[in-house]
């Protein structure tokens, strides 16, 4: 039985879509437009085509992805299988993996408010506060 051929290249917006760094191939137009993508160390376009052993550097909020790509997808496929399509470098794993543990520690010691509506008693306070009846 033979594999399926696979693509030599394809747009640089379905790439990023099917590898699911976007929900969306529109999300992913906007990222690359908007200057948070580089293939190559440089911008690019949305129909740039791409292919095996391209390099891609991907700004998504706060993180950021260096990746090198080593699958071309014919489909989305599912997250588990979409892991396979690139090779990322280890320092930006480990550079995106920090932040995201700094980021969790400065969400646990950030204070919360309390969960659920006012009782009646801190209503009342509200109102004697604000001077509503």
């Amino acid at each position: 039985m033979n594999e399926p051929e696979q693509a030599q290249s394809i747009r640089l917006d379905k790439w990023l879509w099917a590898a699911r760094f976007f929900k969306t191939r529109q999300l992913a137009i906007e990222a690359i437009n908007g200057g948070k993508v580089h293939l190559n160390g440089q911008r690019s376009k949305p129909g740039k085509n791409i292919g095996i052993g391209s390099r891609l550097t991907i700004h998504k909020d706060s993180l950021e992805w260096e990746i090198e790509v080593s699958v071309i997808p014919k489909q989305r496929r599912p997250a588990s299988e979409a892991i396979h399509f690139y090779r990322e470098d280890e320092a930006s794993q480990l550079r995106r993996q920090k932040l995201i543990e700094e980021q969790r520690l400065l969400r646990a010691s950030a204070p919360r408010p309390a969960p659920g509506k006012p009782s009646k008693r801190d209503r009342r306070m509200i109102h004697s506060f604000t001077g509503k009846d």
